[in-house]
């Protein structure tokens, strides 16, 4: 769980240079935002985000306000990921459009002030649920439902916005996106693995040969829709107040995005040791079952879930790659973060759950 108070001293090893991140605020930022006067001369202080296991998400003090900046891992990074300055751009686009996007304050893409591209964005308070259910949500199990409910219907509007009246398509290629995607994640694989593993090169090449049909309208696709990437109002949890990291934010297929939340959406009777890479919130009573999810999705869409499987496969298969790329950052040492060191096994236990759905198709 996270709150408007979850924030903790930066972690060791995570620490930048933060007296040239205030000179460079108290140079670059602009003085009135939002409809907001910032005092420039106001004190600074930094603190860190704790949750998350990719990019590093600060909480930066200044003014008489708060904002979230964010920066890539330290270390050798994958080609084309974390990639800060598309995402504030992003955000620019979107958060017009699409009001739960946060708005995005301050690009530097000079890399002596931080040590690599970073951007400063609005900070939204609320309540995020992660590995537990917070006390303003209690036991109330139709609460859970309603959330759930939330969650399915911010995804059917997301997927509602109009890229084309709003010129978002320019932000992606629409047109072969999902072959796009698994062949990337496939390449991903290839370039991060420790270990041979026959499976994923079935999965990879299942996943081209069922290739889905282009849907009838492209739509934005968040590529990390999931709960703990929510926020949720403190006052009224059915109300989500932010929809948060949008690194992978592009256009195409909406499914894909269905997939990957029912992917981070695990149930009661789940094995346990898939479930360990996941937010087991979800397991509890009240909350939606997975087929509540694709029913719900379905009629506030209007499309057609018959092959959901597909993307629900695709979406384990992406999720064993995007877990074997930070457990490879720990392998050969790019990071000591012990919270790593086990993910090899959750990376198995999805590639065994993915290919079992697979021989089942």
């Amino acid at each position: 769980m996270a709150n408007r108070n979850d924030t903790a001293p930066v972690r060791a090893g995570e620490e930048l240079d933060w007296q040239k991140l205030e000179t460079y605020l108290r140079e670059h930022l602009p003085a009135r935002m939002s409809d907001v006067t910032l005092d420039l001369n106001a004190p600074f202080a930094v603190e860190q985000f704790p949750g998350g296991h990719s990019n590093l998400t600060y909480c930066v003090k200044f003014g008489g306000r708060e904002f979230v900046m964010r920066r890539p891992p330290f270390g050798p990074v994958a080609p084309t990921a974390h990639d800060m300055p598309r995402e504030y751009r992003l955000l620019a686009a979107i958060h017009p459009v699409f009001a739960l996007a946060p708005e995005p304050y301050l690009l530097c893409e000079n890399t002596e002030v931080m040590g690599a591209p970073f951007y400063l964005m609005e900070r939204r308070n609320g309540l995020i649920l992660r590995h537990q259910i917070p006390p303003e949500m209690g036991d109330d199990l139709s609460l859970r439902r309603r959330v759930s409910e939330s969650m399915v219907d911010t995804l059917v509007a997301l997927h509602a916005v109009n890229i084309h009246e709003h010129n978002l398509a320019v932000i992606g290629k629409p047109v072969g996106f999902v072959k796009r995607q698994v062949e990337g994640w496939a390449s991903r694989w290839e370039r991060s693995k420790t270990s041979d593993v026959p499976q994923m090169t079935e999965l990879a090449a299942w996943l081209i040969a069922h290739l889905p049909a282009e849907p009838a309208q492209h739509t934005l696709v968040h590529n990390d829709f999931k709960l703990d990437n929510t926020m949720l109002a403190a006052d009224d949890p059915t109300r989500i107040v932010a929809v948060l990291d949008w690194e992978m934010c592009t256009v195409g297929d909406p499914l894909i995005d269905v997939g990957l939340l029912l992917c981070y959406w695990p149930q009661a009777g789940d094995p346990p040791i898939l479930t360990g890479s996941l937010s087991p919130v979800t397991m509890q009573p009240g909350w939606f079952t997975r087929d509540e999810i694709i029913a719900r999705y379905a009629k506030g869409s209007g499309r057609d879930l018959w092959g959901i499987d597909y993307y629900y496969i695709f979406a384990m298969f992406k999720l064993a790659v995007v877990l074997q790329q930070i457990y490879y950052r720990y392998y050969v040492g790019q990071t000591h973060d012990e919270r790593f060191k086990d993910f090899d096994q959750r990376v198995a236990a999805l590639i065994h759950t993915a290919y079992d759905l697979m021989q089942k198709q």
